[in-house]
């Protein structure tokens, strides 16, 4: 294992990557203003005189990406995007996807909006897709169906069943809609009932109410598929101090004995804590999706930080990639090239020996996502 740069999709001895957790691409060929969004994880445009190109994520973009579309390595943000245009979004997505070296996509398909679902994206990429379920907008989806609360819960206990024949997973954003500090108890027959009455009564058609989060998050355990939770960063529509997973301890208690795991995702700037989660309770695995991406160079540090406490059989690799192909090449050579200097640091310090570095990295890479979910060659 040596330090050396990997192309998005060169080696390090990796077999094909598992994307664990990400999301469908644009259709269609986005406006600048568009595509410049979907590089943060804010919902506003960027300040007076800024543009989100001038973060970490910009950069990878412009590092990784002009290469594959026929352009020099940081090329400015117009003549790429002309670029971009020119190729159009079919012929972007073949390219950028097909450079990643993923082999299998586990898609969240709880999104809105004109994506790629799990099938098509994986066709871009030559890989195989799989779909992750995302409870809150399942809910929703028969809450705006019925306006009756005893057919609500029928109807919901149902679909998740169902929901877990062919899913490989599910997906919580508890993290978004109340906070990780959730009562880990399944909720009171009379306080779910109350909960749905209140909910197929009223005209909201986003899930907020902290019973009914509990309830779904327990119908999720109950069929035994593993569990994502977001955790750590993601847009302002949450509080980032709500999203600590440390806030989840009684929870993971609580499950310890279901048979079903949980993958925090993302966890920055909590990192640590998921870390230790993971170190202590064999049921909790950690990813660093969406986190390696934005952080950029200083991905390496990043990723080592994952590594100090989690055990290398409870790390999983992840995009988070969501709206721009590109990130899922940003993701993937951020990935690569940062477990390339850990652990080529490692082994030519003499802490580890080759062998256990190659060993280890396929395990972040593929095969710890095979084994948690299920997947062929698991």
């Amino acid at each position: 294992m040596t330090a050396d740069a990997p192309g998005p999709g060169e080696g390090v001895g990796l077999p094909p990557l598992v994307d664990h957790h990400c999301h469908g691409v644009l259709r269609h060929e986005p406006d600048p203003g568009t595509f410049a969004a979907l590089l943060t994880e804010s919902d506003r445009p960027a300040a007076a005189g800024t543009t989100f190109f001038d973060t970490q994520t910009g950069f990878a973009v412009r590092r990784w990406c002009p290469p594959l579309l026929d352009l020099p390595a940081h090329c400015p943000p117009d003549r790429y995007l002309a670029r971009r245009a020119e190729l159009g979004p079919d012929e972007t997505r073949r390219r950028l996807l097909g450079a990643t070296g993923i082999g299998a996509y586990l898609l969240d398909t709880g999104l809105p909006g004109d994506l790629t679902g799990p099938e098509e994206t994986a066709a871009a990429g030559g890989g195989t897709g799989h779909e992750i379920v995302r409870l809150e907008t399942l809910a929703e989806r028969l809450g705006a169906a019925t306006r009756d609360a005893e057919e609500f819960l029928h109807a919901l206990e149902h679909a998740v069943r169902d929901a877990a024949r062919t899913a490989v997973g599910f997906k919580t954003v508890a993290a978004y809609r109340h906070g990780l500090a959730l009562d880990p108890r399944p909720p009171a027959p009379e306080a779910l009932h109350g909960a749905a009455r209140r909910w197929t009564a009223g005209a909201a058609t986003r899930l907020t109410d902290p019973v009914l989060l509990r309830h779904l998050v327990q119908l999720a355990v109950a069929t035994g598929r593993p569990l994502q939770l977001h955790t750590g960063f993601g847009d302002p529509d949450l509080r980032l101090n709500d999203a600590d997973p440390a806030l989840l301890t009684d929870f993971v208690r609580a499950t310890a004995d279901t048979g079903t795991d949980l993958v925090l995702l993302h966890c920055y700037p909590y990192h640590r804590q998921a870390a230790y989660l993971a170190s202590v309770f064999p049921h909790v695995y950690a990813d660093f999706g969406l986190t390696l991406t934005h952080t950029g160079t200083r991905a390496t540090a990043v990723l080592a930080e994952f590594l100090e406490l989690a055990p290398f059989g409870k790390l999983l690799f992840s995009t988070d990639a969501y709206g721009l192909p590109e990130l899922y090449t940003v993701g993937s050579a951020l990935f690569r090239t940062a477990l390339a200097s850990v652990l080529g640091d490692w082994t030519a310090s003499g802490a580890w020996s080759e062998a256990d570095a190659r060993r280890v990295g396929a395990m972040i890479a593929a095969d710890n996502a095979r084994r948690v979910y299920g997947l062929p060659g698991g």
